[in-house]
């Protein structure tokens, strides 16, 4: 073999290859952490830090780690921060979609605490709840009384049977108890004071939002739902009401803890948007002309 064939045979070697892989990588690592040299480099595993690794392994396994165990999750711990620090001094956080949501999470998580720090006092809360009184109005309620009809069991009939049982009952001349008259049903004879939900959720949501027009007072239907159709009276119609804070504190707390959230929320992103020079560029820039305040989460006017 020639010199310049041993010479093309040298250079096709994968050793060689991964030699020359090697050296660039190590370029790149030091070209990316120059001048950090003076940073920390020092990785502390306090006491706190050993006590809360055992907790976490005991909570698991329901037993305290050994002594080589224990060993093996702090040398674990190391590696992580080893890992940790290495991959963000490379930069390899950058454009990384995973950490940029949880590092945002993170800060809205710092701006909940704050918000949540103090509690509100009852003041706060009442003013809340006479701002945002129609948010807690109770739901009206109804007292009525059905009788059911098949439409499994009489087909076409069941209305039918239902209209004539209807027009007996407002003509005076209806069984004592109007009941008989109908099928057998698990479905409830009679609801008391029940919420629009309540009656929904026993018999469904067009059931519900017909029995909520009805009469005070006489028969009406027939009403259908999904199990057939019903001759129903409603007895009581109450009105919705305005709660007390005492009656609905708990409630009255959470969205006002809420509302406090979102609000310094907004307020520390809009402060931290202010440190920046945001520019959109393309066509979407035509979406925010003239907007020089965005919600979350949009770009502030192209430049």
């Amino acid at each position: 073999m020639t010199r310049p064939e041993a010479r093309a045979a040298w250079l096709r070697e994968p050793l060689l290859h991964f030699l020359l892989i090697g050296v660039a990588l190590f370029l790149l690592y030091n070209f990316l952490n120059r001048g950090e040299s003076d940073a920390p480099r020092d990785i502390v595993v306090t006491e706190a830090r050993v006590e809360a690794l055992a907790e976490n392994f005991a909570k698991t396994w329901m037993r305290p780690p050994t002594a080589q165990e224990l060993r093996g999750l702090v040398d674990d711990y190391v590696a992580e921060e080893v890992y940790y620090r290495e991959a963000i001094a490379m930069g390899l956080d950058s454009d990384d979609i995973v950490i940029r949501r949880r590092l945002r999470q993170k800060m809205e998580f710092i701006s909940a605490d704050v918000a949540s720090a103090a509690a509100p006092t009852d003041q706060q809360l009442q003013a809340y709840l006479n701002q945002h009184a129609e948010k807690f109005l109770m739901p009206p309620r109804l007292t009525f009384q059905q009788v059911f009809f098949s439409t499994d069991r009489r087909g076409e009939a069941a209305r039918r049977d239902a209209e004539k049982l209807l027009a007996e009952l407002n003509a005076g001349r209806g069984a004592a108890n109007p009941i008989d008259a109908g099928d057998p049903t698990l479905l409830p004879a009679a609801m008391e004071s029940a919420s629009p939900q309540e009656i929904a959720n026993a018999f469904g949501s067009e059931f519900a939002a017909a029995v909520d027009e009805a009469p005070v007072g006489q028969w009406a239907g027939p009403v259908a739902s999904g199990f057939g159709v019903h001759v129903v009276k409603v007895d009581k119609r109450d009105a919705g009401t305005a709660p007390t804070l005492a009656e609905i504190r708990p409630m009255v707390q959470r969205e006002w803890e809420a509302e406090q959230r979102q609000g310094v929320q907004k307020a520390l992103l809009d402060k931290l948007r202010a440190k920046y020079d945001i520019r959109v560029e393309g066509p979407a820039a035509e979406l925010f002309k003239g907007s020089s305040a965005p919600e979350a989460g949009e770009r502030s006017d192209s430049k």
